[in-house]
C-alpha cells in the first residue's frame, strides 16, 4: 500500500531465472540481482497519482549537463536508405551549434577518426522516447551517474530519424519496429570498441523497438544486458486504453500526435521530397493514431494504424531474448499502461526480470527534492554486471523450445506466428 509517496516494489520472473556466475566464483540468479539492485521507491507525495507525475514532466527542469559530439551516420540497410544521428557522451566542451540542443555539436572529421579504443570501459547504447532525442531530462538523469564524475562508463544516444535536430534524407522516418538503425551502431562499436562489454537502454517507444532489437539477434546479440524502461510493450492495447479515457485521448493522444505533426512540420520540405504523404491532412490531425493511420500506413505499407501496433509490438520478442533482461514499469503509468506489460511471457523466460512499482507515471519517478528514481535500479543493475558478474559465462542457450510432440507446431515470437512443423 502506498503512504506519502512510498510506492511498492514487485519482481516478476521465470521460476528458474537465469543463473549468474560472479567474479569471486560464487553464483546468484538474475532475479537475486534485480531485487538486490533495486532500491526502496520514494516519490514525491504531492505526484501521488501517475497522471500528476506524468504532467510534472511539462515543467521545466535543466537536468545533468551531459555533454554531445554528434556524428551523422549513413544507413547500411540494403532497402531503407537514408541517414540518422547519434550523439556520444564526451567531455564538457564550450562549442555551440544553434542548429543542435545545448551542449551539443558536431564531431570534426578528424575528432571522429579517433574515436575508436581498445579500452574496456563499459558502454551503454540508448534509445530515446516518441520524438524525443538525447537531450530528454529523463534520459540524462539516468545515465549521468554513470558518465558524469567518477563514472567509468562510456554512453552514445540513437536519434530516431528526424529527432533533435537531425535531418531526413530519405522516405524512412519513425517506426516502433525499426530495429535497423540500432543494429548498425551496435554491430560498428562493435567493431570499433573490441573490448568494451555493451549494454542497452531504452525509454518507452524506444524500449519497445530495443527488446525488439534483443529479440530479433536472440542468441547472437552482442549486447551483455539490455534494459526496457516504461516500454508500452504490445502498442494495440496501449493505443486502445489511451482512446478510452478523457485524459487518455484528449490529453496524452493530442499532445504526442502534436509533437508528431511538429516534427513532421520541421522536416517539411524533405517529407515532400521523399515521401507522398498529404501534408495539410496530417496538419488538420488531432490525435497521435490518427497520425500513425496517416503516415505508418503510407510510408511503411501498413493496411491500417493497428496492423502497425500489432507488427511493432514487442511483447512476444521477449520470449526470444537471450541476455540479461531488465524492465522497469510503473503500474500507474497512463501511456505504456499495466494491461499491456506481457507477465506470461516474462515467466516463461529466465533471461527476463520485470520490476514493477505502483506510483511512477511515465518516465517520470520524481522523487521528493527533485531526483528520478528510475536512475538507480538503472545504475545499480549495470555497475552491479559490469563490477561483480562474469559476463562470458553467461550462456545463451538455456531455454528448450516450447514444441511438444502433441503441438506438431513451433511459435516464433520474432515473427509472432505459430510454425507448421514439417513432418
Amino acid at each position: 500500500m502506498e503512504w506519502l509517496g512510498h510506492a511498492a516494489v514487485a519482481v516478476t520472473s521465470s521460476p528458474s531465472s537465469l543463473p549468474l556466475q560472479r567474479k569471486d566464483g560464487t553464483t546468484t540468479t538474475l532475479r537475486e540481482l534485480c531485487e538486490n539492485t533495486t532500491p526502496p521507491c520514494h516519490l514525491n507525495p504531492l505526484l501521488f497519482n501517475g497522471h500528476l507525475q506524468t504532467i510534472w514532466t511539462s515543467v521545466k527542469e535543466e537536468g545533468p549537463p551531459i555533454h554531445y559530439k554528434r556524428k551523422v551516420f549513413d544507413a547500411d540497410h540494403k532497402i531503407y536508405h537514408g541517414s540518422f544521428a547519434v550523439d556520444f557522451v564526451v567531455e564538457p566542451h564550450q562549442e555551440v551549434d544553434e542548429t543542435l540542443f545545448p551542449r551539443t555539436s558536431y564531431f570534426s572529421e578528424q575528432e571522429f577518426s579517433k574515436i575508436g579504443s581498445d579500452d574496456k570501459r563499459p558502454m551503454v547504447i540508448v534509445l530515446h522516447g516518441l520524438s524525443g532525442g538525447s537531450y530528454e531530462v529523463y534520459l540524462r538523469h539516468a545515465i549521468a551517474p554513470l558518465v558524469l564524475g567518477e563514472g567509468e562508463w562510456e554512453a552514445c544516444v540513437v536519434n530516431a530519424r528526424g529527432c533533435a535536430n537531425s535531418e531526413v534524407t530519405s522516405g524512412v522516418l519513425f517506426n516502433a519496429r525499426a530495429t535497423w538503425d540500432v543494429r548498425q551502431v551496435i554491430n560498428w562499436a562493435r567493431k570499433t570498441f573490441p573490448n568494451r562489454p555493451l549494454f542497452g537502454l531504452g525509454f518507452s517507444l524506444g524500449a519497445n523497438i530495443l527488446t525488439n532489437y534483443v529479440g530479433e539477434e536472440g542468441a547472437e546479440c552482442p549486447l551483455k544486458g539490455a534494459i526496457s524502461v516504461g516500454n508500452p510493450f504490445d502498442l494495440e492495447i496501449s493505443n486502445k486504453a489511451l482512446q478510452r479515457s478523457t485524459l487518455g485521448l484528449h490529453v496524452y493522444q493530442k499532445v504526442m500526435g502534436t509533437n508528431m505533426k511538429k516534427l513532421i512540420e520541421q522536416h517539411k520540405e524533405a517529407v515532400l521530397e521523399h515521401t507522398k504523404l498529404d501534408l495539410d491532412r496530417i496538419q488538420n490531425l488531432k490525435y497521435l493514431y490518427e497520425f500513425d493511420r496517416e503516415v505508418q500506413t503510407v510510408t511503411w505499407g501498413y493496411p491500417t494504424e493497428n496492423a502497425y501496433y500489432r507488427d511493432a509490438s514487442s511483447s512476444d520478442a521477449v520470449l526470444a531474448i537471450r541476455i540479461p533482461y531488465l524492465a522497469l514499469s510503473a503500474l500507474d503509468d497512463p501511456i505504456a499502461v499495466e494491461e499491456a506489460i506481457p507477465y506470461q511471457e516474462i515467466k516463461a523466460n529466465p533471461y527476463t526480470v520485470l520490476v514493477t512499482t505502483s506510483l511512477g507515471g511515465h518516465l517520470s519517478w520524481f522523487e521528493f527534492g527533485g531526483g528520478r528514481w528510475h536512475a538507480r535500479p538503472i545504475c545499480n543493475f549495470l555497475n552491479t554486471m559490469v563490477g561483480e558478474i562474469n559476463l562470458d559465462a553467461i550462456k545463451p542457450d538455456l531455454i528448450q523450445k516450447s514444441t511438444t510432440p502433441e503441438a506438431k507446431a513451433h511459435f516464433d515470437p520474432v515473427r509472432r506466428k505459430l510454425q507448421v512443423i514439417d513432418a
